[in-house]
Protein backbone atom coordinates (compact mmCIF):
# COMPACT_ATOMS: atom_id res chain seq x y z
CA UNK A 1 0.00 0.00 0.00
CA UNK A 2 2.01 3.06 -0.99
CA UNK A 3 1.35 6.26 1.25
CA UNK A 4 2.94 9.98 0.61
CA UNK A 5 3.33 12.85 3.04
CA UNK A 6 1.12 15.61 1.91
CA UNK A 7 1.80 18.75 4.48
CA UNK A 8 3.49 19.68 7.51
CA UNK A 9 2.68 22.77 9.11
CA UNK A 10 4.84 24.35 12.06
CA UNK A 11 4.50 26.48 14.80
CA UNK A 12 7.23 27.61 17.52
CA UNK A 13 6.61 28.54 20.88
CA UNK A 14 7.16 27.48 24.87
CA UNK A 15 4.69 29.20 27.63
CA UNK A 16 3.57 26.30 29.67
CA UNK A 17 0.73 25.07 30.65
CA UNK A 18 -1.00 24.00 34.03
CA UNK A 19 -3.14 21.18 34.60
CA UNK A 20 -5.71 24.25 36.04
CA UNK A 21 -4.69 26.01 32.85
CA UNK A 22 -5.69 22.93 30.36
CA UNK A 23 -9.24 22.43 32.76
CA UNK A 24 -9.66 26.34 32.23
CA UNK A 25 -9.30 26.16 28.23
CA UNK A 26 -12.01 23.02 28.47
CA UNK A 27 -14.06 25.24 30.53
CA UNK A 28 -14.18 28.26 27.93
CA UNK A 29 -14.12 26.11 24.71
CA UNK A 30 -16.99 25.98 22.71
CA UNK A 31 -19.40 22.64 23.14
CA UNK A 32 -18.36 19.67 21.36
CA UNK A 33 -19.76 20.21 17.39
CA UNK A 34 -19.21 23.81 17.33
CA UNK A 35 -15.31 23.92 17.61
CA UNK A 36 -12.89 24.94 14.38
CA UNK A 37 -12.63 22.43 11.54
CA UNK A 38 -9.58 20.66 11.51
CA UNK A 39 -9.72 21.63 7.61
CA UNK A 40 -10.88 25.59 7.73
CA UNK A 41 -13.30 27.87 9.90
CA UNK A 42 -16.14 26.31 10.47
CA UNK A 43 -19.87 27.25 9.74
CA UNK A 44 -21.18 27.75 13.19
CA UNK A 45 -23.66 24.36 12.84
CA UNK A 46 -22.87 21.82 14.83
CA UNK A 47 -20.62 19.40 12.79
CA UNK A 48 -19.70 15.50 13.17
CA UNK A 49 -15.85 15.24 12.68
CA UNK A 50 -14.88 12.11 11.14
CA UNK A 51 -12.66 10.28 8.74
CA UNK A 52 -14.60 12.39 5.98
CA UNK A 53 -13.11 15.69 6.89
CA UNK A 54 -10.41 14.87 4.64
CA UNK A 55 -12.31 12.52 2.59
CA UNK A 56 -15.67 14.12 1.80
CA UNK A 57 -17.02 11.39 0.02
CA UNK A 58 -16.05 8.67 2.91
CA UNK A 59 -19.17 8.22 5.08
CA UNK A 60 -20.29 5.37 6.79
CA UNK A 61 -23.55 3.88 5.50
CA UNK A 62 -26.42 2.69 7.59
CA UNK A 63 -26.60 3.22 11.86
CA UNK A 64 -23.87 3.95 13.88
CA UNK A 65 -22.52 2.08 16.69
CA UNK A 66 -21.91 4.23 19.48
CA UNK A 67 -18.53 3.80 21.56
CA UNK A 68 -16.06 5.87 23.73
CA UNK A 69 -12.71 6.15 24.63
CA UNK A 70 -10.97 7.57 27.41
CA UNK A 71 -8.63 10.39 26.16
CA UNK A 72 -6.27 9.94 29.33
CA UNK A 73 -3.63 12.94 30.09
CA UNK A 74 -1.32 11.88 32.90
CA UNK A 75 0.38 14.55 35.16
CA UNK A 76 4.05 13.51 35.56
CA UNK A 77 5.54 15.76 37.20
CA UNK A 78 8.22 16.57 34.40
CA UNK A 79 5.69 17.49 32.01
CA UNK A 80 1.77 16.04 30.97
CA UNK A 81 1.30 12.82 28.83
CA UNK A 82 -0.97 11.30 26.59
CA UNK A 83 -1.38 7.49 27.56
CA UNK A 84 -1.80 5.38 24.29
CA UNK A 85 -1.96 1.89 23.61
CA UNK A 86 -1.54 -0.61 20.46
CA UNK A 87 -3.50 -2.99 20.10
CA UNK A 88 -2.01 -6.97 19.63
CA UNK A 89 -1.43 -7.69 15.65
CA UNK A 90 -4.09 -11.47 16.28
CA UNK A 91 -7.15 -8.52 16.23
CA UNK A 92 -9.39 -9.18 13.28
CA UNK A 93 -10.60 -4.97 13.19
CA UNK A 94 -7.40 -2.58 13.75
CA UNK A 95 -4.45 -5.10 14.27
CA UNK A 96 -1.32 -3.29 15.33
CA UNK A 97 -2.49 0.13 15.75
CA UNK A 98 -2.00 2.81 18.02
CA UNK A 99 -5.46 3.91 20.02
CA UNK A 100 -7.10 5.22 23.15
CA UNK A 101 -8.39 2.73 25.49
CA UNK A 102 -12.42 2.66 24.61
CA UNK A 103 -14.88 0.60 22.71
CA UNK A 104 -18.74 0.22 21.77
CA UNK A 105 -20.86 1.58 24.60
CA UNK A 106 -22.65 -1.16 26.66
CA UNK A 107 -26.45 -0.93 27.64
CA UNK A 108 -25.24 -0.97 31.72
CA UNK A 109 -23.35 2.52 30.50
CA UNK A 110 -25.30 5.62 31.33
CA UNK A 111 -23.10 7.45 29.13
CA UNK A 112 -19.77 8.14 27.25
CA UNK A 113 -18.04 9.36 30.34
CA UNK A 114 -19.10 5.68 32.26
CA UNK A 115 -18.44 3.70 28.92
CA UNK A 116 -14.99 4.61 28.71
CA UNK A 117 -13.94 4.58 32.37
CA UNK A 118 -15.54 1.15 31.83
CA UNK A 119 -13.48 0.37 28.79
CA UNK A 120 -9.71 1.59 30.26
CA UNK A 121 -10.31 -0.20 33.28
CA UNK A 122 -10.90 -3.43 31.12
CA UNK A 123 -8.65 -3.06 28.72
CA UNK A 124 -5.14 -1.63 30.61
CA UNK A 125 -6.46 -2.13 34.32
CA UNK A 126 -6.46 1.90 34.84
CA UNK A 127 -8.56 2.38 38.13
CA UNK A 128 -10.85 5.16 37.41
CA UNK A 129 -10.24 6.94 40.88
CA UNK A 130 -7.21 7.88 39.43
CA UNK A 131 -8.72 10.30 36.81
CA UNK A 132 -10.56 13.10 36.51
CA UNK A 133 -13.00 13.62 33.56
CA UNK A 134 -12.80 17.48 32.24
CA UNK A 135 -15.15 17.46 28.97
CA UNK A 136 -15.11 15.65 25.70
CA UNK A 137 -13.64 16.00 22.59
CA UNK A 138 -16.39 16.23 19.18
CA UNK A 139 -17.79 13.20 18.08
CA UNK A 140 -15.84 11.68 15.74
CA UNK A 141 -17.53 9.11 12.79
CA UNK A 142 -15.15 6.12 11.37
CA UNK A 143 -15.55 5.03 7.88
CA UNK A 144 -16.15 1.59 10.06
CA UNK A 145 -19.55 3.05 10.93
CA UNK A 146 -18.48 3.99 14.82
CA UNK A 147 -19.83 7.49 16.57
CA UNK A 148 -16.98 7.96 18.86
CA UNK A 149 -17.17 10.20 21.82
CA UNK A 150 -13.35 11.08 23.10
CA UNK A 151 -13.93 11.98 27.23
CA UNK A 152 -10.68 14.10 28.49
CA UNK A 153 -9.56 12.84 32.01
CA UNK A 154 -6.54 14.16 33.87
CA UNK A 155 -4.70 10.83 35.39
CA UNK A 156 -3.04 11.61 38.57
CA UNK A 157 0.53 9.20 38.99
CA UNK A 158 0.29 6.21 40.71
CA UNK A 159 -1.70 4.45 39.04
CA UNK A 160 -0.66 0.43 38.05
CA UNK A 161 -1.64 -0.83 34.68
CA UNK A 162 -2.56 -4.55 33.94
CA UNK A 163 -3.29 -4.22 29.97
CA UNK A 164 -5.61 -7.15 28.77
CA UNK A 165 -3.35 -9.55 26.42
CA UNK A 166 -5.64 -10.50 24.09
CA UNK A 167 -6.19 -6.88 23.06
CA UNK A 168 -3.51 -4.43 24.35
CA UNK A 169 0.16 -5.33 23.03
CA UNK A 170 1.64 -2.18 25.70
CA UNK A 171 0.42 0.77 26.78
CA UNK A 172 2.90 4.03 26.61
CA UNK A 173 2.65 7.80 26.85
CA UNK A 174 3.75 10.47 24.50
CA UNK A 175 4.31 14.58 25.98
CA UNK A 176 1.23 16.27 25.35
CA UNK A 177 3.56 19.21 24.34
CA UNK A 178 4.62 16.86 21.24
CA UNK A 179 0.89 15.75 20.32
CA UNK A 180 -0.08 19.24 20.26
CA UNK A 181 1.97 21.39 18.25
CA UNK A 182 0.95 21.90 14.64
CA UNK A 183 4.48 21.05 13.35
CA UNK A 184 3.91 17.46 14.09
CA UNK A 185 0.44 17.21 12.34
CA UNK A 186 0.96 16.00 9.24
CA UNK A 187 -1.41 15.01 6.54
CA UNK A 188 -0.64 12.11 4.67
CA UNK A 189 -2.40 9.30 2.16
CA UNK A 190 -2.67 5.93 1.11
CA UNK A 191 -4.22 4.18 -2.02
CA UNK A 192 -7.28 1.90 -0.98
CA UNK A 193 -9.26 -0.16 -3.11
CA UNK A 194 -8.49 2.08 -5.82
CA UNK A 195 -8.69 5.80 -4.40
CA UNK A 196 -5.99 7.80 -2.58
CA UNK A 197 -8.07 8.05 0.77
CA UNK A 198 -6.02 11.07 3.19
CA UNK A 199 -5.64 11.00 6.72
CA UNK A 200 -3.84 12.50 9.98
CA UNK A 201 -0.91 11.30 11.38
CA UNK A 202 1.74 11.64 14.30
CA UNK A 203 5.03 9.73 14.60
CA UNK A 204 6.73 9.13 17.44
CA UNK A 205 9.51 7.34 18.62
CA UNK A 206 8.75 4.54 16.72
CA UNK A 207 5.20 4.24 16.75
CA UNK A 208 2.89 5.58 13.76
CA UNK A 209 0.31 7.44 16.13
CA UNK A 210 -2.74 7.90 12.71
CA UNK A 211 -6.53 8.03 11.47
CA UNK A 212 -8.89 8.13 13.95
CA UNK A 213 -6.72 9.09 17.04
CA UNK A 214 -4.10 11.28 15.38
CA UNK A 215 -7.47 13.35 14.25
CA UNK A 216 -9.12 13.22 17.84
CA UNK A 217 -5.57 14.60 19.03
CA UNK A 218 -5.63 17.02 16.39
CA UNK A 219 -9.21 17.83 18.14
CA UNK A 220 -7.45 17.96 21.46
CA UNK A 221 -4.59 20.41 20.00
CA UNK A 222 -7.86 22.48 18.54
CA UNK A 223 -8.97 23.34 22.25
CA UNK A 224 -5.98 24.03 23.95
CA UNK A 225 -4.83 26.54 21.15
CA UNK A 226 -8.16 28.38 20.76
CA UNK A 227 -10.20 28.27 23.77
CA UNK A 228 -8.84 31.37 25.54
CA UNK A 229 -9.05 33.17 21.68
CA UNK A 230 -5.52 33.19 19.98
CA UNK A 231 -2.80 30.33 19.60
CA UNK A 232 0.25 32.21 20.60
CA UNK A 233 2.83 29.94 20.36
CA UNK A 234 3.14 26.23 21.57
CA UNK A 235 2.27 24.89 24.90
CA UNK A 236 4.94 23.65 27.06
CA UNK A 237 3.37 21.81 29.44
CA UNK A 238 4.44 21.94 33.19
CA UNK A 239 2.78 18.69 34.40
CA UNK A 240 1.52 20.26 37.95
CA UNK A 241 -2.00 20.37 38.37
Amino acid sequence: MEQRALLSTGRAGGRQLTADEIKARFAAAPPPGRRRSPTGPGSGSVRIRGDHDLNPDLRPEGPLRPAAVLVPLVLRPDGITVLLTRRTEHLHSHAGQICFPGGMLDPTDRDAEEAALREAAEEIGLDRTYVSLIGRLDTYVTRTGFEVTPVVGLVQPGFVLVPDSFEVAEAFEVPLSFVIDPANHRRESRYYAGAERFFFAMPWNGYYIWGATAGMLVNLSEVLWTADGEADGTPTLAGRP
